[in-house]
Protein backbone atom coordinates (compact mmCIF):
# COMPACT_ATOMS: atom_id res chain seq x y z
CA UNK A 1 0.00 0.00 0.00
CA UNK A 2 1.33 3.30 -1.04
CA UNK A 3 0.60 6.13 1.64
CA UNK A 4 1.03 8.71 -0.68
CA UNK A 5 -2.29 7.13 -2.79
CA UNK A 6 -4.00 7.49 0.26
CA UNK A 7 -3.01 10.96 1.14
CA UNK A 8 -1.56 13.19 -2.00
CA UNK A 9 1.98 13.51 -2.91
CA UNK A 10 2.75 16.31 -0.72
CA UNK A 11 0.89 16.01 2.63
CA UNK A 12 2.77 15.16 5.57
CA UNK A 13 1.59 12.35 7.97
CA UNK A 14 2.17 11.00 10.89
CA UNK A 15 1.25 7.07 11.60
CA UNK A 16 -0.34 5.55 14.92
CA UNK A 17 -0.51 1.95 15.51
CA UNK A 18 -3.48 2.30 17.36
CA UNK A 19 -5.71 5.05 19.11
CA UNK A 20 -3.77 6.05 22.08
CA UNK A 21 -6.52 7.56 24.64
CA UNK A 22 -5.17 7.47 27.82
CA UNK A 23 -1.73 9.29 26.13
CA UNK A 24 -3.94 11.47 23.75
CA UNK A 25 -1.01 13.87 22.98
CA UNK A 26 1.08 11.68 21.64
CA UNK A 27 -1.30 12.09 18.44
CA UNK A 28 -2.51 15.58 19.75
CA UNK A 29 0.22 17.20 19.32
CA UNK A 30 0.84 16.13 15.55
CA UNK A 31 -2.60 17.53 14.84
CA UNK A 32 -1.86 20.92 16.49
CA UNK A 33 1.67 20.90 14.63
CA UNK A 34 -0.07 20.54 11.33
CA UNK A 35 -2.93 22.81 12.04
CA UNK A 36 -0.12 25.72 12.69
CA UNK A 37 2.08 24.86 9.73
CA UNK A 38 0.70 24.09 6.37
CA UNK A 39 -2.24 20.67 7.66
CA UNK A 40 -1.48 17.04 6.90
CA UNK A 41 -2.57 13.92 8.24
CA UNK A 42 -2.44 11.34 11.03
CA UNK A 43 -3.03 7.63 10.04
CA UNK A 44 -4.51 5.11 12.48
CA UNK A 45 -3.79 1.85 12.07
CA UNK A 46 -0.40 1.27 10.61
CA UNK A 47 2.84 0.81 12.96
CA UNK A 48 5.93 3.60 12.17
CA UNK A 49 7.32 0.61 10.06
CA UNK A 50 4.74 0.75 7.59
CA UNK A 51 2.89 -2.50 8.20
CA UNK A 52 -0.56 -2.42 8.41
CA UNK A 53 -2.67 -3.89 11.20
CA UNK A 54 -6.16 -2.16 11.17
CA UNK A 55 -8.36 -0.99 14.16
CA UNK A 56 -10.35 -3.24 15.83
CA UNK A 57 -13.25 -0.82 16.36
CA UNK A 58 -12.73 1.92 13.72
CA UNK A 59 -16.38 3.71 14.16
CA UNK A 60 -15.79 3.54 18.26
CA UNK A 61 -12.22 5.18 17.38
CA UNK A 62 -13.23 7.75 15.10
CA UNK A 63 -16.17 9.46 17.69
CA UNK A 64 -13.36 9.16 20.51
CA UNK A 65 -10.96 10.85 17.85
CA UNK A 66 -13.41 13.86 17.12
CA UNK A 67 -14.34 14.16 20.97
CA UNK A 68 -11.03 14.46 21.80
CA UNK A 69 -9.88 17.16 19.67
CA UNK A 70 -13.16 19.36 20.56
CA UNK A 71 -12.15 19.25 23.86
CA UNK A 72 -8.48 18.96 23.86
CA UNK A 73 -7.58 21.74 21.29
CA UNK A 74 -8.25 25.75 21.15
CA UNK A 75 -9.47 27.11 19.19
CA UNK A 76 -10.66 23.89 17.53
CA UNK A 77 -8.93 23.04 13.79
CA UNK A 78 -10.91 22.05 10.96
CA UNK A 79 -10.67 18.21 10.33
CA UNK A 80 -11.92 15.41 8.66
CA UNK A 81 -12.18 11.85 9.27
CA UNK A 82 -12.74 9.32 6.42
CA UNK A 83 -12.37 5.42 6.49
CA UNK A 84 -9.90 3.11 4.28
CA UNK A 85 -10.05 -0.35 3.90
CA UNK A 86 -7.74 -2.95 2.63
CA UNK A 87 -7.78 -5.62 0.19
CA UNK A 88 -7.40 -7.73 3.01
CA UNK A 89 -10.26 -6.35 5.14
CA UNK A 90 -8.06 -3.83 7.70
CA UNK A 91 -9.74 -0.81 8.42
CA UNK A 92 -7.67 2.25 8.31
CA UNK A 93 -8.46 5.68 9.85
CA UNK A 94 -7.44 8.92 8.12
CA UNK A 95 -7.12 12.23 10.05
CA UNK A 96 -6.84 15.23 7.95
CA UNK A 97 -6.22 18.38 9.50
CA UNK A 98 -6.19 21.37 7.58
CA UNK A 99 -4.06 24.45 7.88
CA UNK A 100 -5.77 26.69 10.22
CA UNK A 101 -5.69 30.80 9.85
CA UNK A 102 -6.38 31.29 13.77
CA UNK A 103 -2.86 29.85 14.95
CA UNK A 104 -1.43 29.43 17.20
CA UNK A 105 -3.82 26.07 17.74
CA UNK A 106 -2.85 25.08 21.44
CA UNK A 107 -3.26 21.59 22.84
CA UNK A 108 -5.24 21.50 26.32
CA UNK A 109 -4.12 18.84 29.22
CA UNK A 110 -1.96 17.14 31.43
CA UNK A 111 -1.72 20.77 32.92
CA UNK A 112 -0.16 21.96 30.59
CA UNK A 113 -1.17 24.62 27.09
CA UNK A 114 1.37 23.79 24.29
CA UNK A 115 1.45 24.49 20.56
CA UNK A 116 3.28 22.57 18.28
CA UNK A 117 5.20 23.04 15.05
CA UNK A 118 6.51 20.48 12.34
CA UNK A 119 10.23 20.68 11.71
CA UNK A 120 10.71 18.44 9.05
CA UNK A 121 9.02 14.91 9.41
CA UNK A 122 8.28 15.91 13.49
CA UNK A 123 6.00 17.66 15.73
CA UNK A 124 8.30 19.56 17.99
CA UNK A 125 7.12 22.20 20.80
CA UNK A 126 7.17 25.61 19.56
CA UNK A 127 9.68 27.96 20.84
CA UNK A 128 8.68 31.56 21.61
CA UNK A 129 10.10 33.09 18.34
CA UNK A 130 7.91 30.28 16.85
CA UNK A 131 4.77 31.32 18.89
CA UNK A 132 5.38 34.80 18.19
CA UNK A 133 5.08 34.11 14.45
CA UNK A 134 1.85 31.96 14.63
CA UNK A 135 0.72 34.54 17.16
CA UNK A 136 0.95 37.64 14.20
CA UNK A 137 -0.05 34.75 11.35
CA UNK A 138 -3.32 34.48 13.45
CA UNK A 139 -3.93 37.95 13.40
CA UNK A 140 -3.14 37.81 9.47
CA UNK A 141 -0.07 40.34 9.66
CA UNK A 142 3.91 39.96 9.74
CA UNK A 143 6.51 41.46 11.66
CA UNK A 144 7.35 43.89 9.02
CA UNK A 145 4.06 45.26 8.69
CA UNK A 146 3.74 46.17 13.02
CA UNK A 147 3.69 49.48 14.29
CA UNK A 148 6.66 50.78 15.86
CA UNK A 149 7.37 53.39 18.53
CA UNK A 150 10.05 55.57 15.98
CA UNK A 151 8.58 58.25 14.46
CA UNK A 152 9.37 59.05 10.94
CA UNK A 153 10.38 62.75 11.51
CA UNK A 154 13.10 61.61 13.20
CA UNK A 155 14.56 59.34 10.74
CA UNK A 156 16.04 59.78 7.38
CA UNK A 157 15.48 57.66 4.05
CA UNK A 158 18.24 59.35 1.75
CA UNK A 159 19.84 55.64 0.67
CA UNK A 160 16.09 54.10 -0.16
CA UNK A 161 15.51 57.60 -2.21
CA UNK A 162 18.95 57.42 -4.05
CA UNK A 163 18.19 53.38 -5.24
CA UNK A 164 14.78 54.19 -5.78
CA UNK A 165 15.94 57.49 -8.23
CA UNK A 166 18.75 55.35 -9.81
CA UNK A 167 16.24 52.15 -10.57
CA UNK A 168 13.53 53.93 -11.50
CA UNK A 169 14.53 57.17 -12.82
CA UNK A 170 11.53 58.61 -10.54
CA UNK A 171 12.27 60.59 -7.33
CA UNK A 172 10.89 59.15 -4.29
CA UNK A 173 8.39 61.42 -2.47
CA UNK A 174 8.03 61.02 1.65
CA UNK A 175 4.64 60.68 1.16
CA UNK A 176 5.72 57.18 -0.61
CA UNK A 177 6.44 56.29 2.71
CA UNK A 178 2.77 55.75 4.17
CA UNK A 179 1.94 54.13 0.21
CA UNK A 180 4.81 51.71 0.59
CA UNK A 181 4.30 50.60 4.42
CA UNK A 182 6.75 52.13 5.59
CA UNK A 183 5.00 54.60 8.11
CA UNK A 184 1.18 54.75 9.65
CA UNK A 185 -1.05 57.24 9.10
CA UNK A 186 0.38 58.32 12.92
CA UNK A 187 3.83 59.06 11.58
CA UNK A 188 5.69 56.21 13.49
CA UNK A 189 7.71 53.98 11.25
CA UNK A 190 6.95 50.14 10.61
CA UNK A 191 9.36 47.70 11.03
CA UNK A 192 10.30 47.49 7.55
CA UNK A 193 10.46 51.44 7.48
CA UNK A 194 12.76 50.88 10.74
CA UNK A 195 14.74 48.31 8.67
CA UNK A 196 15.12 50.88 5.58
CA UNK A 197 15.72 53.86 7.22
CA UNK A 198 19.45 55.30 6.99
CA UNK A 199 20.18 55.00 11.03
CA UNK A 200 18.29 51.46 11.45
CA UNK A 201 16.72 51.18 15.16
CA UNK A 202 16.49 47.85 14.93
CA UNK A 203 19.83 46.19 16.52
CA UNK A 204 19.74 42.68 15.44
CA UNK A 205 19.38 43.77 11.81
CA UNK A 206 23.14 43.81 11.08
CA UNK A 207 25.68 42.27 8.74
CA UNK A 208 28.87 40.41 9.99
CA UNK A 209 31.38 39.68 7.06
CA UNK A 210 34.78 37.57 7.43
CA UNK A 211 37.27 36.19 5.18
CA UNK A 212 38.84 32.97 6.98
CA UNK A 213 41.92 32.01 6.64
CA UNK A 214 41.79 28.35 5.51
CA UNK A 215 38.74 26.00 5.47
CA UNK A 216 37.56 26.73 8.64
CA UNK A 217 37.13 29.12 11.16
CA UNK A 218 40.36 27.99 12.85
CA UNK A 219 42.60 28.46 9.72
CA UNK A 220 45.57 28.80 11.70
CA UNK A 221 47.87 31.22 13.10
CA UNK A 222 45.53 34.46 11.63
CA UNK A 223 42.16 32.88 11.42
CA UNK A 224 40.67 36.03 9.57
CA UNK A 225 41.83 37.79 6.96
CA UNK A 226 39.38 40.09 7.13
CA UNK A 227 36.32 41.24 8.79
CA UNK A 228 33.51 43.29 9.02
CA UNK A 229 30.44 44.47 10.88
CA UNK A 230 27.61 46.75 9.29
CA UNK A 231 24.38 48.30 10.58
CA UNK A 232 21.99 50.49 9.27
CA UNK A 233 19.71 50.79 6.53
CA UNK A 234 19.17 47.05 4.77
CA UNK A 235 20.30 48.98 1.33
CA UNK A 236 23.76 49.86 2.82
CA UNK A 237 23.86 45.75 4.03
CA UNK A 238 23.56 44.48 0.31
CA UNK A 239 25.56 47.37 -0.94
CA UNK A 240 28.34 47.03 2.03
CA UNK A 241 28.25 42.88 2.12
CA UNK A 242 28.77 43.27 -2.13
CA UNK A 243 31.80 45.28 -1.62
CA UNK A 244 33.14 43.14 1.18
CA UNK A 245 32.76 40.14 -1.14
CA UNK A 246 34.11 41.87 -4.40
CA UNK A 247 37.29 42.96 -1.77
CA UNK A 248 38.07 39.79 -0.84
CA UNK A 249 37.68 37.49 -4.22
CA UNK A 250 40.00 37.23 -7.03
CA UNK A 251 39.21 37.55 -10.65
CA UNK A 252 41.32 35.29 -12.95
CA UNK A 253 41.72 35.26 -16.45
CA UNK A 254 43.20 33.09 -19.43
CA UNK A 255 44.33 34.41 -22.58
CA UNK A 256 42.46 33.14 -26.16
CA UNK A 257 43.30 33.57 -29.14
CA UNK A 258 41.16 36.99 -30.06
CA UNK A 259 40.35 37.94 -26.49
CA UNK A 260 40.45 36.64 -22.47
CA UNK A 261 38.06 34.62 -20.75
CA UNK A 262 37.38 35.78 -17.22
CA UNK A 263 37.39 33.01 -14.11
CA UNK A 264 35.39 34.51 -11.04
CA UNK A 265 35.91 32.90 -7.91
CA UNK A 266 32.49 33.72 -7.05
CA UNK A 267 29.68 34.56 -9.66
CA UNK A 268 27.86 38.18 -8.68
CA UNK A 269 24.71 37.33 -9.63
CA UNK A 270 24.62 34.46 -7.56
CA UNK A 271 25.94 35.75 -4.57
CA UNK A 272 23.74 39.35 -4.80
CA UNK A 273 20.36 37.23 -4.94
CA UNK A 274 21.90 35.05 -1.93
CA UNK A 275 22.52 38.66 0.29
CA UNK A 276 18.95 40.10 -0.51
CA UNK A 277 17.22 37.06 0.17
CA UNK A 278 18.83 36.41 3.47
CA UNK A 279 17.77 40.26 4.23
CA UNK A 280 14.67 39.84 3.07
CA UNK A 281 13.37 36.71 4.02
CA UNK A 282 15.15 36.53 7.48
CA UNK A 283 13.21 35.85 10.87
CA UNK A 284 13.65 40.04 12.35
CA UNK A 285 11.73 38.04 15.67
CA UNK A 286 15.18 36.34 16.49
CA UNK A 287 16.79 38.18 18.67
CA UNK A 288 20.93 38.23 19.30
CA UNK A 289 21.49 37.09 15.99
CA UNK A 290 22.72 38.33 12.75
CA UNK A 291 23.08 37.44 8.84
CA UNK A 292 26.56 36.24 7.99
CA UNK A 293 28.91 36.24 5.41
CA UNK A 294 31.75 33.86 5.53
CA UNK A 295 34.31 33.26 2.96
CA UNK A 296 36.62 30.67 3.13
CA UNK A 297 39.42 29.43 0.44
CA UNK A 298 36.81 26.54 -1.24
CA UNK A 299 33.33 28.38 -0.43
CA UNK A 300 31.17 31.19 0.54
CA UNK A 301 28.59 30.70 3.19
CA UNK A 302 25.64 33.11 3.44
CA UNK A 303 24.31 32.62 7.01
CA UNK A 304 20.23 33.81 7.53
CA UNK A 305 18.40 33.47 11.17
CA UNK A 306 15.34 31.94 10.42
CA UNK A 307 14.50 28.24 8.52
CA UNK A 308 12.04 27.44 5.97
CA UNK A 309 8.28 28.90 7.11
CA UNK A 310 7.00 25.59 6.33
CA UNK A 311 9.48 23.99 8.47
CA UNK A 312 10.69 21.66 5.78
CA UNK A 313 14.18 20.92 5.34
CA UNK A 314 15.42 22.87 1.82
CA UNK A 315 17.99 20.35 1.79
CA UNK A 316 15.42 17.76 1.84
CA UNK A 317 14.02 19.07 -1.27
CA UNK A 318 14.09 20.44 -4.63
CA UNK A 319 14.99 24.11 -4.26
CA UNK A 320 13.92 24.65 -7.72
CA UNK A 321 10.86 23.49 -6.79
CA UNK A 322 10.18 25.38 -3.61
CA UNK A 323 7.06 27.96 -3.65
CA UNK A 324 8.10 31.36 -3.07
CA UNK A 325 7.20 32.39 0.86
CA UNK A 326 7.18 35.63 2.14
CA UNK A 327 8.09 36.16 5.55
CA UNK A 328 8.20 39.60 5.05
CA UNK A 329 6.04 40.72 2.72
CA UNK A 330 6.29 44.85 2.80
CA UNK A 331 10.27 44.23 2.80
CA UNK A 332 10.21 42.15 -0.15
CA UNK A 333 7.56 44.20 -1.97
CA UNK A 334 10.14 47.22 -1.80
CA UNK A 335 13.00 45.18 -2.60
CA UNK A 336 11.15 44.38 -5.57
CA UNK A 337 10.71 48.13 -6.12
CA UNK A 338 13.75 48.87 -5.98
CA UNK A 339 14.83 46.40 -8.60
CA UNK A 340 17.03 43.97 -6.03
CA UNK A 341 14.11 40.53 -6.33
CA UNK A 342 11.37 39.73 -8.25
CA UNK A 343 7.67 38.69 -6.79
CA UNK A 344 8.25 35.05 -8.52
CA UNK A 345 10.07 34.03 -6.00
CA UNK A 346 12.88 32.41 -8.33
CA UNK A 347 15.43 33.10 -5.43
CA UNK A 348 17.25 29.55 -5.74
CA UNK A 349 16.93 29.52 -9.44
CA UNK A 350 19.25 32.85 -9.65
CA UNK A 351 21.44 31.60 -7.54
CA UNK A 352 21.92 27.89 -9.07
CA UNK A 353 21.87 29.21 -12.62
CA UNK A 354 24.73 32.11 -12.64
CA UNK A 355 26.76 29.34 -12.09
CA UNK A 356 25.85 26.65 -14.90
CA UNK A 357 27.59 29.11 -16.99
CA UNK A 358 31.10 29.69 -15.90
CA UNK A 359 33.83 28.07 -17.23
CA UNK A 360 35.24 26.36 -14.62
CA UNK A 361 31.45 24.65 -12.97
CA UNK A 362 30.47 21.31 -13.11
CA UNK A 363 28.60 19.21 -10.48
CA UNK A 364 31.12 19.73 -7.59
CA UNK A 365 30.17 23.64 -8.10
CA UNK A 366 26.78 23.64 -7.64
CA UNK A 367 25.94 25.49 -4.71
CA UNK A 368 23.59 24.27 -2.21
CA UNK A 369 20.99 25.03 0.39
CA UNK A 370 20.61 23.70 3.92
CA UNK A 371 18.45 24.67 6.95
CA UNK A 372 16.86 23.74 10.41
CA UNK A 373 14.49 25.20 12.45
CA UNK A 374 16.77 28.35 13.49
CA UNK A 375 18.39 28.52 10.33
CA UNK A 376 19.20 29.25 6.58
CA UNK A 377 22.51 28.96 4.94
CA UNK A 378 23.58 28.80 1.08
CA UNK A 379 27.01 27.49 0.02
CA UNK A 380 28.19 28.74 -2.56
CA UNK A 381 31.95 26.87 -3.78
CA UNK A 382 34.86 29.09 -5.28
CA UNK A 383 34.60 28.02 -8.66
CA UNK A 384 38.62 28.58 -8.97
CA UNK A 385 39.72 26.41 -5.82
CA UNK A 386 41.54 23.12 -7.21
CA UNK A 387 41.03 23.92 -10.46
CA UNK A 388 44.25 23.91 -12.73
CA UNK A 389 44.19 26.92 -14.65
CA UNK A 390 45.83 26.14 -18.22
CA UNK A 391 43.35 23.49 -19.36
CA UNK A 392 43.87 23.04 -23.19
CA UNK A 393 40.68 24.31 -25.27
CA UNK A 394 39.89 22.10 -28.71
CA UNK A 395 39.08 25.54 -29.86
CA UNK A 396 39.51 29.15 -28.52
CA UNK A 397 36.17 30.71 -28.00
CA UNK A 398 35.02 34.34 -26.37
CA UNK A 399 32.89 33.57 -23.32
CA UNK A 400 29.31 34.53 -24.69
CA UNK A 401 30.32 31.54 -26.90
CA UNK A 402 31.13 29.77 -24.32
CA UNK A 403 28.08 29.85 -22.27
CA UNK A 404 25.76 29.69 -25.34
CA UNK A 405 27.47 26.10 -25.93
CA UNK A 406 26.79 25.43 -22.83
CA UNK A 407 22.90 26.17 -23.02
CA UNK A 408 22.33 24.78 -25.64
CA UNK A 409 24.21 21.24 -24.21
CA UNK A 410 21.86 21.74 -20.96
CA UNK A 411 18.87 22.56 -22.91
CA UNK A 412 18.85 21.69 -27.10
CA UNK A 413 15.14 22.96 -27.18
CA UNK A 414 16.13 26.41 -25.54
CA UNK A 415 15.43 29.60 -27.56
CA UNK A 416 17.60 32.47 -29.04
CA UNK A 417 15.54 34.74 -26.88
CA UNK A 418 16.09 32.76 -23.91
CA UNK A 419 19.70 32.55 -24.63
CA UNK A 420 19.82 36.30 -25.20
CA UNK A 421 17.39 37.10 -21.94
CA UNK A 422 19.96 34.88 -19.91
CA UNK A 423 22.97 36.90 -21.27
CA UNK A 424 21.79 40.58 -21.15
CA UNK A 425 22.26 40.46 -25.19
CA UNK A 426 19.97 40.64 -27.83
CA UNK A 427 18.91 37.51 -30.00
CA UNK A 428 20.57 38.81 -33.08
CA UNK A 429 23.77 38.95 -31.03
CA UNK A 430 22.82 35.70 -30.00
CA UNK A 431 22.26 34.24 -33.60
CA UNK A 432 25.74 35.90 -34.65
CA UNK A 433 27.62 33.87 -32.03
CA UNK A 434 25.88 30.79 -32.92
CA UNK A 435 27.35 31.31 -36.37
CA UNK A 436 30.56 32.14 -35.83
CA UNK A 437 30.66 29.47 -33.12
CA UNK A 438 29.49 27.16 -36.80
CA UNK A 439 29.16 23.27 -35.22
CA UNK A 440 25.90 24.71 -34.01
CA UNK A 441 22.64 23.98 -36.18
CA UNK A 442 19.13 24.00 -35.47
CA UNK A 443 16.85 20.82 -36.88
CA UNK A 444 13.42 21.37 -37.52
CA UNK A 445 11.19 24.56 -36.99
CA UNK A 446 10.11 26.73 -33.61
CA UNK A 447 8.98 24.81 -30.48
CA UNK A 448 9.13 21.14 -32.24
CA UNK A 449 12.71 21.67 -33.00
CA UNK A 450 16.11 21.68 -31.54
CA UNK A 451 19.19 22.39 -31.72
CA UNK A 452 22.24 19.79 -32.76
CA UNK A 453 26.30 20.14 -31.62
CA UNK A 454 28.10 18.43 -35.15
CA UNK A 455 31.67 18.52 -33.31
CA UNK A 456 32.84 19.88 -30.04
Amino acid sequence: MNIKDLIGEATEYDKKLALEEKKPKSWCKSVSAFANTFGGALIFGISNEGMVVGLENPEGDAEKISEVIKTRLDPMPEFKLRFYQTEDGKVLIILDVYKGDETPYYYSGDGVLEAYVRVGNESVKATATELKRLVLRGKNTSYDSQNSTYKAEDYAFSKLKERYKKWTGNSFDDKDLISFGLVNEQGNLTNAGALLADESPIRCSRLFCTRWNGLNKSGGAVDALDDAEYSGSVISLIENGEAFIKRNCKMKWRKTANSREEMPEYVERSYHEALVNALAHRDYLVNGSEVHIDIYDDRMEIYSPGGMPDGSMIQDRDPLTVPSTRRNPVLADVFNRLGYMERKGSGFGKIIGGYEFQINYDESKKPSFRSDRYQFTVVMPNLNYNVPQDVPQKKERNPLEIQILNMIKKDNKISTEKMAMTLGISSKTVKRHIKDIGIVRFIGRGSNGHWEIIDD
